[in-house]
């Protein structure tokens, strides 16, 4: 099998050379390799682009041109999502702040939650506007607010962008309405809905299906979710759809299940009706291949420190809390751990946090807890267990 997969990137190689050019040969090769890896799933995906991702750690599942730039369409508002909850959760705004809808979120084109100019909406009305409805009126107006104006709040959206290591991205406005040189790819989305899921109160917005907002007007404000899957898929609670002529039907959707998430992005479906396909058959596909499993209960003592060369004076560093990680189901998958400790010389009391342990598999980060002390430990016992306990690298032993 092996032998026949490496036979067809060759023949692949070979075409693509001769009908792009030898100088293209290391992209001709990654295509290939794609492919294989494609075959290997069992998916065919349609739409241009798709990435299905684990997204506590990362780890990338199934992928079909990730890398390449497209129009992402209304999935840029999960960086517009995303800067307005890093306010919120920092305490520079509040979700009961009024905001004054202006003239130039009103005027705003595509989707909508039908602001008036000069109505007065909270601003977490404006985010169920967004996640929910995809207003652009609603965008606008939260980027206002947050940023001053749209084009100073694009500019924190790019440094945002950048920092997060979006490599390929680049975005002109807060919406998603197609404009020159704005554009992203399925792998650096899925880099800010990652971001984004760490503000777990927007799945609360992301994943209602129908809302009405009707306080201060004579016509109240009916918001449907332009994300189906979070009615028809079980578990789907977000993220965020897109449409353009020339984006085509994108989405970044996420969904929970035993608790394991995944994230798939899709970008350039033909229809709806594909790029739902594509994402419920890509969430489906991780969900058979991962599991949530404990590796740590709270309590459970993770390392015995001793304090003299006999080891008759010691003390345990215990977990404070459990900890599961999702894994590939059925392999016997190797966790290691190191523990650091922190630096006390007055010592410390039963319970005190003395440090934290951190977990790893395939040499990354996957997962990380405090570290209490199990009993008093006075000054001349914290003296020894520095003295002989700094060297300590990584242990294996669960």
């Amino acid at each position: 099998m092996i032998h026949k997969s490496k036979l067809l990137i060759s023949m692949i190689c070979l075409v693509l050379i001769f009908s792009i050019g030898a100088s293209d040969l290391t992209k001709a090769a990654e295509l290939a390799e794609d492919n294989i890896k494609n075959q290997n799933t069992g998916i065919n995906v349609d739409a241009k682009s798709a990435l299905l991702i684990e997204p506590t750690t990362g780890n990338v599942i199934y992928e079909k041109n990730s890398h390449e730039k497209f129009a992402p369409a209304s999935v840029t508002k999960i960086m517009t999502m995303l800067l307005a909850m890093e306010n919120i959760d920092s305490g520079k705004i509040k979700l009961s702040d009024k905001v004054t809808i202006s003239e130039n979120a009103k005027k705003m084109g595509g989707s909508s939650m039908i602001l008036e100019v000069g109505e007065i909406r909270t601003v977490e009305e404006l985010l169920k506007g967004i996640a929910i409805a995809s207003g652009n009126d609603a965008a606008v107006a939260m980027s206002e607010y947050v940023g001053g104006s749209q084009e100073n709040f694009v500019n924190k959206m790019n440094e945002k962008a950048k920092q997060l290591g979006m490599k390929d991205t680049h975005f002109v406005n807060c919406t998603g309405l197609s404009e020159k040189d704005h554009y992203t790819t399925a792998y650096d989305i899925s880099i800010m809905s990652r971001e984004l899921l760490k503000h777990p109160q927007i799945l609360k917005y992301s994943s209602t299906y129908m809302e009405t907002i009707s306080e201060g007007r004579k016509t109240p404000i009916g918001l449907v979710n332009h994300n189906k899957l979070v009615r028809f898929y079980k578990g789907c609670d977000g993220l965020k759809t897109g449409f353009t002529d020339e984006a085509k039907y994108c989405i970044s959707a996420t969904a929970v299940k035993d608790g394991v998430r995944m994230l798939a992005v899709i970008m350039g479906a033909p229809t709806f009706k594909v790029r739902n396909r594509d994402a419920s058959m890509l969430m489906t596909y991780g969900f058979s291949k991962f599991e949530n499993k404990k590796i740590v209960s709270k309590d459970a003592p993770i390392e015995k420190i001793n304090l003299n060369r006999k080891g008759d004076k010691f003390f345990l560093a215990k977990a404070s809390e459990d900890l599961n990680l999702v894994i590939p189901k059925g392999n016997n998958i190797k966790v290691d751990n190191k523990c650091v400790y922190y630096k006390n010389k007055k010592g410390f009391k039963k319970g005190d946090i003395i440090g934290f342990c951190e977990f790893y598999m395939d040499g990354k980060v996957c997962g990380k807890i405090n570290l209490y002390c199990d009993r008093d430990l006075k000054k001349d016992g914290i003296f020894e267990f520095f003295k002989y306990n700094l060297g300590r690298a990584f242990d294996n032993s669960i």
